[in-house]
């Protein structure tokens, strides 16, 4: 069998078979210069709710109905047009768009409960930061709520929690959280509704008339700088975080369906393409999947710091699954602890994250030394690696 119809046949049966769908909806594709598209987010909950009606292969449909969960962006973008209304003007200020959030949260949760309801599917608002997947304990009771709406039939619809998430809202996006997601609900299927018609085959700024790609085989291989555009107006994201998220999906097992959110019965549509059909882009998942540990691990959290390494001590980590040693590290850049998220870098180039056993402040006392040579330094108080293999993410999508 030929790529060409792999990846058909491959999308057909994920689309056919996918028990657990995640949803992502931007708030370019739900809001107007008026505020949210009310007719945009009734059109999606129709679609998702006869979604959950499409019938599952026999040896799947003694476990029920598809689950559905959807992560909404357009709290901000509602508060600013409800604000507006009222005179008040919201600049681009971190605390202008936090609290814009809070005023256009419940607008937005309120717009989604009317629109399922015309389906009779109940609805749970979950407000979510990046704090809540790095506490196992918060992380479970997450896990567990979900499970319970999902058997219940509820459809949760997720955002984040912009109003207390401060770094969150300023450097992080939707994308990256439902990315974070697919792993906590065990999702089997990834569908990114944006405005664009799909991936765009070069960066749109300096092609305005490149093709959709229908497929990607390998998202890891795309230079995304080049490949992507700006970010959109109206949300905090964009093409390129889009394909950062569906990396992240691909690396443990997940497909990706990018689809132009606001095209008409797009959903129903791309459930039922044919083998000969196309749609959006299709985002193929990675041949092996990483451990979840290992993707917990490096996405739960930003890293805050990055080591340099030799050209040995790359090789080592690349090719012969070995750790980070003392002696391979060569520059240290950052303030940070131990136990800290930070990348790996080599000439320039991103290896990958990992734990560190050592701050930064004790790894510039010890780095290019021997292990002998570290004890004498550090006393009692060091470990053999800098990184260990089992700490460590390889290609990481960071």
């Amino acid at each position: 069998m030929c790529a060409e119809e792999n990846w058909r046949l491959e999308r057909a049966r994920a689309l056919a078979c996918a028990r657990v769908v995640l949803v992502k909806v931007g708030s370019a594709v739900l809001s107007d210069p008026q505020g949210l598209a009310v007719e945009i987010m009734e059109s999606i909950a129709g679609q998702m709710a006869a979604l959950r009606e499409l019938p599952l292969p026999t040896d799947l449909c003694a476990q029920g109905p598809r689950r559905l969960v959807l992560v909404s962006s357009g709290a901000v973008a509602a508060g600013r047009a409800a604000l507006a209304a009222c005179q008040k003007s919201v600049d681009a200020s971190l605390a202008a768009r936090q609290a814009a959030a809070s005023v256009g949260q419940g607008r937005l949760m309120q717009e989604w409960e009317k629109a399922f309801t015309a389906h009779k599917m109940l609805t749970a608002q979950i407000l979510l930061t990046r704090d809540d997947f790095r506490s196992r304990i918060r992380t479970r009771n997450a896990r567990n709520t979900f499970t319970l709406l999902l058997d219940w039939g509820v459809i949760p619809v997720v955002n984040e929690n912009d109003t207390v998430s401060v770094s969150e809202l300023k450097f992080g996006d939707n994308d990256c959280l439902a990315g974070l997601l697919l792993e906590l609900i065990g999702a089997d299927l990834f569908v990114n509704l944006t405005t664009a018609p799909g991936v765009l085959a070069a960066d749109p700024r300096l092609a305005p008339n490149a093709p959709v790609m229908d497929h990607i085989n390998d998202v890891a291989a795309l230079d995304l700088g080049k490949l992507c555009g700006g970010k959109s107006a109206a949300g905090a994201g964009g093409m390129y975080s889009k394909l950062l998220a569906a990396r992240r999906a691909a690396q443990i097992g997940v497909p990706t369906l990018i689809l132009p959110g606001r095209t008409l019965h797009v959903l129903t549509r791309a459930f039922a393409l044919t083998v000969d059909q196309t749609l959006g882009t299709w985002v193929r998942a990675a041949g092996r999947a990483i451990p979840r540990r290992k993707f917990r691990l490096a996405y739960q959290t930003e890293p805050v710091g990055s080591v340099d390494v030799d050209a040995g001590a790359a090789l080592a980590l690349l090719h012969k699954g070995g750790s980070l040693l003392p002696g391979g590290v060569r520059n240290v850049d950052g303030a940070f602890s131990k136990g800290a998220l930070v990348r790996i870098t080599h000439e320039g180039n991103n290896l990958g994250v990992g734990l560190s056993n050592y701050s930064a402040v004790d790894l510039r006392k010890i780095m290019g030394l021997k292990r002998h040579q570290v004890a004498a330094i550090l006393n009692d108080g060091n470990y053999p690696e800098v990184i260990h293999r089992d700490n460590l993410l390889l290609n990481a999508a960071v």
